[in-house]
């Protein structure tokens, strides 16, 4: 005697299936619906498994859809929990390392919140001795940007020395920012000019935001040039012996400087809420330089 399942019955079956109705069951149905019992168990079998082959390859493609649809939005922009297009790697397949158009970039570290990522070999050797060179001769005490009227001022709690190399100064600054906008997926224009800092014995940076407080009154003169800061990329050019590093406390992290290693972190808002709270431990021994990228919201002028 010859059976075979019939598309109604095929279809039929695969409702019970999705209804959650077991094998068992539906061999009983086929047996009291005239069926030898031996030819229903063939049958079923082969049909149960061509349903589950189908359903596996069914979920494989939505998957991969969906990377696809992933992987194209946060090459973009990535967007962070406040609603803001925020800058930052593109880390959707979990890749080692990323390529920065002329230097692979290993990817060491990353936490969710705050959006932390520490990336290793984002400058060479010679690229870090140049630009400590570059910049030694122009150092003076680091100021920080007065709030309240917009300006800059000296702040007790950063005791290092600093200067400010404009953007695209020289063919040196020019390539890092390059490779820096295509690390994290921001125009060079929406960035400030690369600042270099130098930190001697006990020199430190106090826990701060990056962000410029809204409820300054100074604030909106700031912002003028290119809207709120959204991410850091802090760049190690040496290693002091003991002490020096990045340190999350709202966290618990630290960040060692490791030469030609960089952390960077985001905030979608002008708010404590981002958890980027943020300072630069005291030097305890050797010293310490460090090269610094702010990025800001649009266009800095």
């Amino acid at each position: 005697m010859i059976q075979i399942i019939t598309p109604e019955l095929r279809q039929w079956l695969i409702e019970q299936v999705n209804a959650g109705h077991s094998a068992e069951s539906l061999l009983g149905a086929m047996v009291t619906a005239g069926w030898e019992r031996a030819l229903a168990v063939t049958a079923l079998d082969a049909m149960l498994a061509e349903h589950a082959r189908t359903q596996a390859t069914a979920r494989a493609r939505a998957q991969a859809h969906a990377i696809e649809q992933a992987t194209a939005a946060a090459a973009q922009r990535p967007t962070g929990a406040g609603g803001a297009r925020v800058p930052g790697p593109d880390l959707t397949l979990s890749p080692r390392q990323i390529d920065a158009g002329d230097r692979t970039v290993d990817v060491i570290a990353s936490l969710a919140t705050p959006r932390v990522v520490v990336f290793g070999s984002l400058l060479s050797d010679e690229e870090c001795d140049a630009l400590v060179a570059a910049a030694a001769p122009r150092m003076a005490r680091s100021l920080t940007v007065q709030t309240r009227t917009g300006g800059e001022e000296l702040n007790p709690d950063r005791t290092s020395q600093g200067m400010f190399f404009a953007r695209g100064e020289n063919t040196l600054i020019t390539r890092i920012e390059a490779r820096i906008a295509r690390l994290l997926n921001w125009p060079e224009d929406h960035g400030e000019g690369m600042q270099v800092l130098h930190y001697q014995p006990g020199a430190e940076y106090k826990p701060h935001y990056d962000y410029f407080d809204p409820a300054e009154p100074g604030t909106p003169t700031i912002l003028r040039r290119g809207g709120q800061r959204v991410g850091t990329l802090v760049m190690y050019l040496n290693e002091p012996a003991r002490g020096g590093g990045t340190t999350f406390p709202d966290v618990g992290l630290e960040v060692a400087p490791v030469r030609g290693n960089a952390v960077f972190f985001s905030y979608d808002r002008p708010h404590p809420a981002t958890g980027t709270l943020h300072g630069g431990a005291p030097v305890i021994e050797g010293d310490k330089w460090v090269a610094t990228k702010w990025l800001r919201e649009r266009v800095f002028e």
